[in-house]
């Protein structure tokens, strides 16, 4: 059949169904010619010229292509990759704006655009299109019904970091056709564990389509987290039991309705084509020279992202790829939010890191954005990538300072505590024009250690990933407190129980916006596997199998998400004064005699207890009164009394106290002067009585 194609419109880019027919529109500025590809179920291919041009921009019109058609690209031009440019016809290519692709990549077929085993400087002729996933055109109708966006207020937010697949795979109470998928996760027995928890908000794992690297696959392991996109628009169809768009939909209404907000964890810094000896599947045979950026010499790439290539936002048509993208998640399948992995790579200009770059400025003007959260991870490994307190608002980031300064404090390092009372309060020191809210605390995430491990294991143990443990951080403030991995020494895990309470109660009632990581509250264990990339099995995938331990840490982790649901004076919206001139303080730092911190005693070596006062309702933020808050902390390795301050009027009750198990924490009150056992390496909450206003 040889069709006929209309000119069409150069936008919106890639395929656009509006009815009766479909438009194609593709980016290559380099490009001399592209030849549209479309696809029948036995994997017939029919060619089709594109021969309108307009900017940049190929495009046509087919009348009758409906959705669920296939469809990819040829593109025609110079190969010569010593001057940036890698055109090869012979290879199928993935449209970067699909909005769903079939099929996955089979490494049996040639898709290196060079004769693999040479160099790259002489074209591969073979054909590679049986091997290629293809763009499916999708028909975008989906009953909303009164879907609403919960709009949780950054201050009330609570961000639990989850893979789609991982998180339902082995649970028994989600029917078994849906596990390890995206309407898995929006399941009953899903919601009510997330609800029940007590988190607001969903962080995912990436679920754009990827790729599965080729060295895996030939080592019978897979890319699990997926950090390896090819489609920027396409939900990952690995997660779906038919129809990838419709499902991803139906979870993200699912969720709202249960009043969860939906982040999607998004990789722009880099593709799934690697250095100039990679694959050539999308943007490098589309027009190399402009989606990637290149070395002076053009033949190689410029990498700050360690996986071989870093995506050119420098250029406007690839910052327009990244945009167009974040609209479409947000407009058309309806997310609240996206944490930018490496998100320092975006904020490069021509190399340099910039605060107000080409890709933040876009981002704080656009109207679509104004309402979603935003989350950096402020780092990449080029030069003066480490921006930790350095990106403008709208971003919030991942605090990697506090996940570094809690885990060496209960770890035992001395000296920390000025560092701590920072992280606790919401890290002024590092977001005083933002506020809290900047502040993302973690002190676990999916690449790591997991909290049980974190405390089980001196070493990573990575020797499954293959790569004979060479793979994943050594230096992780880890502690295995006397036993390397599992031990029925009743001593260590009775310490290991209480550091994981101690590390989760800092975590939830630090000011700031706290993100746990997936199974965390319920004892997860990857073995001490700290790079769980490639393991998509029972190392990563959450066991719902839970023991009698397991189930009081959850139950101890429900309980402090309850109390900080329940007292704005761990989620304030502005820092804490300290002393406000001719006022009452609304926090004070306190040294174990019950006295207020001097500065000499910050600087204090082996230092390794503090408290905190929080008089809450002083602050003008909270609109109601609350309660006074003692936390109390003692990362030593033996008992310290803890005088109590306050007038005499008031009493102390503990709220909690993480040396004792479940409810077990001391009764009765305590007055000022008393003193508190607080036993070693462990923390405690007091409350005292409801201040009224005025």
């Amino acid at each position: 059949m040889n069709r006929s194609a209309l000119p069409g419109e150069p936008y919106p880019l890639g395929a656009t169904f509006d009815g009766s027919g479909t438009n194609f529109a593709l980016f290559s500025e380099g490009a001399e010619g592209v030849e549209l590809c479309l696809f029948d179920g036995a994997g017939n291919e029919e060619r089709v010229a594109v021969r309108e041009r307009t900017e940049g921009v190929w495009h046509c019109c087919l009348p009758g292509v409906n959705p669920g058609q296939l469809y990819g690209y040829r593109v025609y031009g110079v190969y010569d990759p010593e001057n940036g440019h890698r055109f090869n016809p012979n290879k199928l290519l993935v449209d970067p704006y699909a909005r769903e692709l079939s099929g996955e990549v089979d490494w049996e077929y040639p898709h290196f655009g060079y004769v693999l085993g040479e160099d790259d400087l002489e074209p591969d002729v073979e054909d590679n299109a049986a091997g290629m996933p293809k763009g499916r055109v999708v028909d975008n109708s989906f009953d909303w019904g009164g879907d609403r966006a919960p709009g949780t207020r950054w201050d009330e937010t609570v961000v639990y970091e989850a893979h789609v697949k991982g998180f339902t795979k082995l649970h028994p109470g989600v029917p078994e056709e849906l596990r390890g998928t995206y309407l898995g996760l929006a399941s009953d027995a899903a919601i009510e564990h997330l609800v029940g928890l007590g988190v607001t908000a969903v962080e995912l794992l990436p679920v754009h389509a990827f790729v599965q690297d080729k060295h895996l696959v030939e080592n019978g392991l897979r890319n699990y987290w997926g950090y390896n996109s090819i489609g920027f628009f396409a939900p990952e169809n690995r997660y779906a039991g038919g129809n990838p768009v419709a499902e991803f939909k139906e979870m993200v209404k699912r969720l709202h309705a249960a009043g969860l907000e939906v982040i999607l964890d998004v990789v722009y810094n880099h593709t799934a084509e690697g250095n100039h000896m990679g694959p050539t599947l999308s943007f490098r045979g589309i027009d190399n020279a402009a989606y990637y950026r290149l070395t002076d010499d053009r033949r190689f790439y410029v990498d700050y992202t360690g996986t071989g290539n870093s995506l050119n936002l420098y250029h406007p048509r690839v910052l327009q790829l990244v945009m167009d993208s974040l609209r479409y998640w947000v407009e058309e399948m309806r997310v609240d939010g996206f944490r930018f992995d490496l998100a320092s790579t975006l904020m490069r200009e021509e190399h340099e890191f910039d605060a107000w770059s080409g890709f933040a400025r876009a981002v704080r003007q656009d109207p679509v954005l104004q309402d979603v959260k935003l989350i950096a991870e402020p780092w990449d490994v080029g030069e003066g990538g480490y921006r930790v307190g350095g990106f403008p608002a709208p971003f919030s980031e991942w605090n990697g300072k506090y996940r570094d300064a809690v885990r060496a404090y209960w770890k035992g390092e001395g000296g920390l505590v000025g560092e701590l009372a920072y992280r606790l309060t919401g890290s002024s020191d590092l977001y005083a024009g933002r506020g809290p809210r900047a502040s993302v605390n973690f002190v676990t995430a999916h690449d790591g250690f997991t909290l049980n491990d974190l405390v089980s294991y001196n070493d990573k143990h990575n020797e499954a990933n293959g790569e004979d443990n060479r793979d994943g951080e050594s230096s992780n403030e880890s502690w295995n407190h006397g036993v390397e991995g599992p031990t029925d020494d009743g001593e260590v895990l009775a310490l290991r129980a209480c550091q994981r309470r101690n590390l989760l109660a800092t975590l939830l009632l630090s000011q700031g916006v706290p993100m746990v990581l997936a199974g965390d509250e319920m004892g997860r264990t990857q073995g001490g596997n700290n790079n769980a990339y490639c393991q998509d099995n029972e190392i990563s995938w959450l066991d719902w199998n839970l023991s009698e331990d397991d189930t009081a840490l959850l139950d101890f982790t429900r309980r402090l998400l309850g109390l900080r649901e329940e007292h704005p004076a761990f989620r304030r919206k502005r820092f804490f004064k300290g002393r406000a001139e001719g006022g009452v303080p609304d926090a004070a730092w306190l040294t174990p005699d019950g006295s207020e911190m001097t500065d000499e005693e910050w600087d204090t070596a082996f230092a390794r207890s503090l408290g905190l006062w929080l008089l809450a309702s002083t602050d003008e933020t909270v609109g109601e009164p609350d309660d006074d808050f003692l936390l109390l902390f003692n990362a030593h390795h033996e008992e310290i009394p803890f005088t109590l301050p306050g007038p005499p009027e008031i009493r102390w009750t503990v709220l909690l106290d993480t040396s004792h198990e479940g409810d077990s924490e001391p009764d009765g009150f305590f007055k000022p002067g008393d003193e508190y056992p607080l036993e070693a390496r462990s923390l405690a909450v007091l409350k005292g009585p409801r201040r009224e206003e005025g």
